[in-house]
C-alpha cells in the first residue's frame, strides 16, 4: 500500500486531497496543528490515516516532519499548508513576513528536500507543492503571498525538471479561488468576489491528480484560470498597474 503524507490536512484543499488518496488506496500521513480538527478528517479516511500533529510554521513542527519523511517511505508528498495576511505590506510587521515565508516558502524546501532522496533512490515517488494562480504575475497589490507562491510555482518547476530523468515527479498545484477556510481564517471578506471564480476543493485535487499523472509540472484547474493565467503570462506588464487591483478592491495602500 502506498503512503502519502498531506499538510494542512484538517480543511480545504488538504482535507480533500485525504479524502481522494484514502479513496485511491493510500495510507495516510495528515500533519496540521489542530489535532482535533485533524482527528476528525483522518477518521472519514478509514484505518489506514495516521496524524501528526505540528506547526509548520515553527522549526520543531517542521523538523518532526521531515524527520518523517526521512524515516518513512512516502511515496506521494503533497505540501498543502500555506498562509495569507490580511494586511498590505506597508501595514505588516517584519515578523509577520518572516512568519509568511517560513510557512509558504521555506517549509515546502525544507519537506521536498527531505522526501526527495528517499523518492530518487527508488527510482518513484512524487511532490505537489500547492501554489496558486497568483504566482504568474504581480496582482493583489501590496500582498506578499503571491511573492511566495511564484517561488514556489518556479521551484516546482525547476526541481520537477531536475528529478524526472529519475523515475520522480514534482509538480505545482495552482488553483484560483477555491471554497475553502483560507480566507476566512485570514480575515479576509470575499464576499464580493463573483461566485463564477469560485472552484471546489475537490475538483481542483481531482484536476490535480489527473494532471500529476500525465507528467505535468504545472496544473492550474479549470478552464477559466487557465485563461486567466495565459494573459498574465503573456499580456503586456504595463496592463497589472490599470488592472491589479484584487477582486476585494484593495489597491496595496
Amino acid at each position: 500500500m502506498p503512503t502519502a503524507l498531506v499538510t494542512g490536512a484538517s480543511s480545504g484543499i488538504g482535507a480533500a486531497f485525504a479524502r481522494r488518496l484514502a479513496a485511491d488506496g493510500y495510507r495516510l500521513v495528515l500533519v496540521a496543528r489542530d489535532a482535533e480538527r485533524l482527528a476528525a478528517v483522518a477518521a472519514t479516511a478509514g484505518d489506514t490515516a495516521e496524524v501528526l500533529t505540528a506547526d509548520l510554521s515553527t522549526e520543531a513542527g517542521l523538523a518532526a516532519v521531515a524527520q518523517r519523511l526521512h524515516d518513512d517511505q512516502v511515496d506521494l508528498l503533497v505540501n498543502n499548508a500555506g498562509a495569507t495576511l490580511n494586511r498590505s505590506f506597508l501595514k505588516t510587521t517584519a515578523e509577520d513576513e518572516a512568519w509568511l515565508l517560513h510557512l509558504n516558502i521555506h517549509a515546502v524546501m525544507r519537506l521536498t528536500h527531505a522526501a526527495l532522496p528517499g523518492m530518487t533512490s527508488r527510482g518513484k515517488g512524487a511532490v505537489i507543492n500547492v501554489s496558486s494562480a497568483s504566482s504568474f504575475a504581480p496582482v493583489m497589490p501590496g500582498s506578499t503571498y503571491p511573492a511566495s507562491k511564484a517561488w514556489v510555482t518556479h521551484f516546482s518547476e525547476s526541481i520537477g525538471r531536475a528529478v524526472g530523468r529519475s523515475g520522480v515527479r514534482v509538480m505545482a498545484l495552482c488553483p484560483g479561488y477555491t471554497r475553502t477556510e483560507f480566507h476566512t481564517r485570514a480575515g479576509i471578506d470575499m464576499s464580493k468576489t463573483p461566485s463564477w471564480m469560485w472552484l471546489r476543493a475537490d475538483d481542483v485535487v481531482a484536476h490535480a491528480m489527473r494532471d500529476l499523472a500525465r507528467g505535468r509540472l504545472v496544473s492550474v484547474p479549470d478552464w477559466k484560470y487557465k485563461v486567466a493565467v495565459f494573459g498574465m503570462r503573456h499580456a503586456p506588464r504595463g496592463i497589472f498597474a490599470r488592472v491589479a487591483k484584487d477582486t476585494r478592491g484593495r489597491d496595496g495602500r
